[in-house]
Order: structure tokens, then sequence, then C-alpha cells
């Protein structure tokens, strides 16, 4: 039997390569996108979708009964939907880590919890998408960084959790990948860096780390095809980096002192000159 795969954020990016490159390995692919014109767009290359709005409860129910109803089964999921809040951290404030982690974090929980008892059935796995950044961070991408660092750590204790109930969990940290994300980092940075924040003058800074995603990134085609080949090893666990720098970084944020890491990025993102 075929193993069925639900992946959330489907309607660009890595969501639809992985959702493509799993259909090509013979997986049941059921593609989530919030907008009725990317489901329709992903129907026509041959997928099944579902309507999901990660941070809407009723829709999280919704798409679960959706699923069980469709296939009966669900042995992988895949937690890819997501954003990055680009900007210093206390412009953003309360609210902008709220929002931040509302949908990196909070909402993947939900869907992790609603999706549990069809894996435990099949004795399946749970991918949750997270990032280098979560590793290695940098200035004005805080907000962020601390979303995935948050999402490692509660994959690394759900790893060890679900392990007694024969579930298993996949902790990928990509790194620079192209998706789209840069552009709409740099959206979320000028929406929210104002003429009156302290850093106005640091702006160059802010933008160059919106971009830092596209330092030669690996594109979300060879990313997914990477992805599914681990996804296919039978005992598929534990943490895994996928694209340009996903070894690097962190061995740079674990071997080199912090007192010159902090150089090396703040005369990187020009808070030093």
């Amino acid at each position: 039997m075929n193993k069925t795969i639900l992946i959330t954020g489907c309607s660009s990016g890595i969501g639809k390569a992985l959702a493509l490159a799993a259909k090509q390995q013979g997986y049941r692919v059921f593609a989530t996108a919030r907008k009725e014109a990317d489901l329709a767009q992903l129907q026509q290359l041959g997928l099944e979708t579902i309507a999901l709005e990660m941070t809407n409860p009723d829709s999280v129910k919704q798409a679960v009964l959706q699923l069980q109803h469709q296939a009966g089964r669900l042995d992988i999921l895949v937690n890819n939907a997501g954003f990055g809040a680009m900007g210093p951290v206390l412009d953003a404030g309360a609210e902008g880590l709220r929002a931040q982690f509302e949908v990196n974090v909070f909402a993947v929980m939900d869907l992790t919890q609603a999706c549990l008892p069809l894996l435990l059935q099949s004795k399946g796995l749970f991918v949750n998408i997270g990032s280098v950044s979560g590793v290695l961070t940098t200035p004005f991408a805080g907000v962020y960084c601390a979303s995935k660092a948050a999402l490692h750590s509660l994959s690394d204790a759900l790893r060890m959790e679900l392990a007694p109930l024969g579930v298993r969990v996949l902790t990928v940290q990509p790194g620079a990948i192209d998706t789209g994300f840069a552009s709409r980092a740099k959206q979320e940075a000028e929406q929210l860096l104002k003429p009156d924040s302290l850093w106005w003058p640091m702006r160059e800074g802010v933008m160059l780390r919106a971009n830092a995603s596209q330092n030669q990134p690996t594109s979300a085609e060879r990313f997914a095809k990477s992805l599914v080949l681990e996804l296919n090893k039978a005992e598929c666990s534990g943490v895994v980096g996928i694209g340009h720098g996903a070894v690097t970084l962190p061995l740079l944020a674990r071997l080199v002192p912090k007192k010159w890491l902090d150089k090396v990025l703040s005369r990187k993102f020009k808070l030093l000159s």
C-alpha cells in the first residue's frame, strides 16, 4: 500500500516541491494551502488537496476529518507552513513575537496533536521543517530564529516522548533554499521598520538579513528530492540538515566563540563599521 503523506504550506516553495517529489516517488500526497486559487493550481498538477488555515482550530479539525474520510490513514505529516518575521526584536515587540509563534510553533503543535491518532495507527512519522536560523541566531531575525529554535526543542522532546508509542519524529533544518522566502521576509521587514525606529539608520542591515536566505540557495526541487530520500528510509528519525549552509552554519554556531561570532554577524549586517 502506498504511504499517505500530508504536507502543509504547499502553495509555493518547499511545500509545493516536496508534494510533487513525493508524488513522483509513489506516495499518496495530500497538499494543503489556504487560498482557493493555490488549491486549484495544485489540483492541476495532479495532487489531492485539503484547504487548511493552520491558525484556525475549526479548519484544522475539518482538514483531519477530510483526510480520514478520503484516505483512512496517515503515514507522514510534514509541518512545513510558516513565515519569517524580519526586523529588530524590540520593534516587533510582544505582538510580533506572538504572531510569529502562532504560525511557526503553536499551529504546528495543534496540527501535530490532531494528527496523532492517525500516526499512532500507522506507526508513522512527524516531520517538522525547522531552519539553520534556529541554530545560528542573527541580528534582525531574532523573532524568527526564536520560533525555529522553539520548534527544534519541541521536536527533540516529541522524538523521545513518541518513540515508546512507535511514532518517529524528524527535524529538518534547511539552509538557504530558493523559495521566495527572501521577498516575503523583505516585505515583512519593510512593514515593521519605521522612520521613528532606533534602528532606522541601520535599515540596510535589516534588508541584508531579509535577503540572506538567497545566498547561493539550493533549489527547492533539489531540497525536496533529498528530503524524500530521507523519508524513504525505514528508520527515518532524528535531525537532518539540507541545503547550502545547513552543515557549516550550525558548526560555526557550535565552534566559534560567541564574542567573535557576534562581531562577524554584527559587521555583516551593518551594526558595526
